[in-house]
């Protein structure tokens, strides 16, 4: 599309695109703008934005400004120096203003006055303290619902999956009813359950087909085909969780009864309110399943970890057991309390999103301003430019902080005494930063710890309850796919089978 723009323009304009523009100016990042005019570097940014900052990284040190489509980006990848972005008035670098953009651009969203803050706030009473607990045992449930088979006989049968898909599938159907709702009481019997399940693999299977679409609708370079999927699908869903239908469910969590009235407060109709669900849906549960495929695959692929893990899980049985907690088959289920001490784990899950969460961290810049980096050096960023931070590169992969970076180490964020490590250094300095795969400063993941726990809930559920391996030991872990650099989960190219049945009641072993 933008190709055939610019090949109908006129010439004079061109050469008025290409000769004229922006100049770097006296103490400015160091500016590269393409050779494409107005588009710069939007294609190769798009296309691989890690290998395309890498090269920038290697020609303009740890901060430049690059032309994307038009728009000027100052890009700093100094993780000593976050803080001078994150830590910045919302009246210098504004957060929601790109954020508004990308929710009428993928949602067709539109929310008065946005306040992420007031937002946040309003989250955080429902996603810290009693009501996380509350949540976690709501999840707990609804990952029994999920992935018990209905028929008794079909429990020691072996059932083939992709990895991603079982992970993803798991994950994405249970949280949706712990935040959404049920269509039956929890306890229900078995008809019930089946309703559940029914109904959360009706919207997983239509949000899938959004999620494969998100990249190319969040750049605009959606087919003509694409973009009549796209609206079919988000229709489809805005219908799936509409006031009518959500209000029928049962077991909503309060955090989704405070955000419906949070809507109406802010005088959004039932259309609007929809597409806001739909949001949220995305933004609670996009992630955890892609870094529970993750982790999972790295365990299959590293026996060390994998024992490492069951070691920690099995001593967490047995303590159950001597304090009188009585886990009943088939499934373990264990409480929040049961699963805070687990180093192991935690060190693991870090390592995994290392390597697999890169997020860019993109505010408007709503003045000239100067910028100040830990070394000293000082730049000039103009009004009406964005600036973005990329973790990923740097602290995540870089081979200064993290030896071997490519690597995956299990025990990477584990002292020798077990306890969590957390001095990692660059250029002799400590760092505050070294892994960020939630964000950073006020704009931090809210949603984290249930993340946390959901993770952490479904694998001890997998790993004690369930038989689990590859079909093809020797499969190799897949790629990633570089286009979705920039929107939190990586996900792989493709998917690697797996088998998996429950285990033998009388094996409570991992």
């Amino acid at each position: 599309m933008i190709w055939t723009v610019l090949l109908i323009l006129p010439l004079p304009l061109i050469l008025i695109l290409i000769f004229r523009g922006r100049t770097r100016l006296v103490k400015e990042p160091p500016l590269d703008k393409g050779c494409i005019p107005w588009l710069g570097h939007a294609l190769e940014f798009g296309k691989d934005a890690a290998k395309f900052l890498s090269r920038m990284k290697s020609k303009h040190g740890d901060i430049f400004t690059v032309r994307v489509a038009g728009r000027y980006v100052t890009v700093l990848l100094d993780p000593k120096s976050y803080d001078a972005v994150v830590r910045e008035s919302s009246s210098k670098f504004n957060f929601s203003k790109y954020a508004c953009l990308l929710m009428e651009r993928i949602f067709n969203l539109t929310l008065p006055d946005y306040e992420p803050n007031t937002e946040k706030a309003m989250m955080k009473l429902h996603f810290q303290g009693k009501p996380l607990h509350s949540l976690s045992t709501m999840m707990q449930s609804n990952l029994d619902t999920v992935l018990l088979p209905e028929s008794n006989d079909l429990r020691r049968t072996w059932r083939q999956d992709g990895l991603f898909n079982f992970c993803y599938s798991a994950l994405f159907r249970a949280g949706y009813l712990t935040l959404y709702g049920n269509e039956s009481e929890q306890g229900g019997d078995q008809a019930e359950k089946s309703r559940d399940r029914s109904q959360s693999a009706d919207i997983y299977r239509e949000f899938r087909k959004f999620d494969k679409l998100l990249m190319k609708i969040a750049r605009t370079t959606l087919t003509s085909a694409e973009k009549k999927e796209a609206q079919g699908v988000k229709e489809i869903l805005w219908e799936l969780l509409s006031t009518m239908k959500l209000v029928s469910k049962l077991n909503r969590s309060s955090w989704l009864e405070s955000y419906r009235r949070h809507l109406v407060e802010k005088g959004l109709d039932e259309e609007m309110q929809s597409r806001a669900m739909l949001l949220q849906l995305w933004a609670t549960q996009g992630n955890a399943g892609p870094a529970a495929f993750w982790l999972l695959m790295f365990l299959l692929k590293n026996p060390e970890a994998m024992s490492a893990l069951k070691n920690e899980f099995n001593k967490i049985l047995q303590r159950s057991k001597e304090q009188g907690q009585h886990l009943h088959p088939p499934l373990h289920s264990v409480t929040q309390e049961m699963l805070a001490n687990t180093p192991v784990f935690d060190s693991m899950l870090c390592e995994t999103l290392r390597l697999t969460a890169a997020p860019f961290i993109t505010r408007e810049v709503l003045q000239d301003m100067p910028l100040r980096l830990a070394d000293g050096r000082q730049y000039n960023i103009r009004k009406g430019d964005r600036i973005c931070l990329f973790p990923y590169l740097s602290p995540q992969m870089d081979p200064e902080i993290h030896q071997e970076p490519q690597k995956f180490k299990y025990d990477r964020f584990l002292n020798p005494d077990g306890t969590e490590k957390k001095d990692f250094y660059k250029d002799g300095s400590k760092l505050k930063y070294y892994n960020m795969p939630w964000g950073a400063g006020s704009h931090m993941c809210v949603g984290r710890f249930f993340a946390i726990n959901s993770i952490k809930q479904f694998l001890f559920m997998v790993l004690t309850s369930f038989e689990l391996e590859l079909c093809d030991p020797e499969a190799a872990i897949p790629d990633i796919d570089v286009s979705r650099y920039g929107f939190g989960m990586l996900q792989p190219k493709g998917d690697v089978e797996i088998q998996y049945r429950l285990r033998d009641f009388g094996d409570s072993t991992a």
